[in-house]
């Protein structure tokens, strides 16, 4: 996609602080992180959404969940880390490129579902 943010930052059209990339997979840090560890970790495809995803896709996503806990511990998440795929606009996806947000630290994360 020609206008894609993330498909440009692949193509290292935009930078990024990457800690990762290989021939399908790309991790980087977050530019507005909700944590002392938050990085993006984007297939180089461009697949939409969650919602978008083909049996195709099942080698990259397996790939990607496995690189995300690799990398989690490497950057200092090693008693925990969240993973969150926001999927469509209801979703809160704002980004319309498939992509995990990795969220952690030392500190124990807040709770996501307020109840009230």
């Amino acid at each position: 996609m020609d206008n894609c943010i993330f498909c440009k930052i692949a193509r290292r059209e935009i930078p990024s602080n990457k800690i990762y990339e290989d021939e399908e997979i790309l991790a980087f840090n977050d530019i507005n992180p909700a944590a002392p560890v938050h990085f993006l970790l984007i297939p180089k495809l461009h697949i939409e959404s969650l919602a978008d995803v083909q049996d195709s896709h099942q080698n990259l996503l397996g790939k990607m969940l496995l690189l995300a806990q690799k990398l989690a511990k490497e950057q200092g998440c090693e008693e925990g880390f969240r993973t969150i795929i926001n999927t469509g606009r209801v979703g809160g996806q704002e980004v319309f490129h498939l992509h995990f947000h990795i969220i952690g630290g030392r500190e124990r994360l807040s709770g996501m579902i307020h109840h009230g």
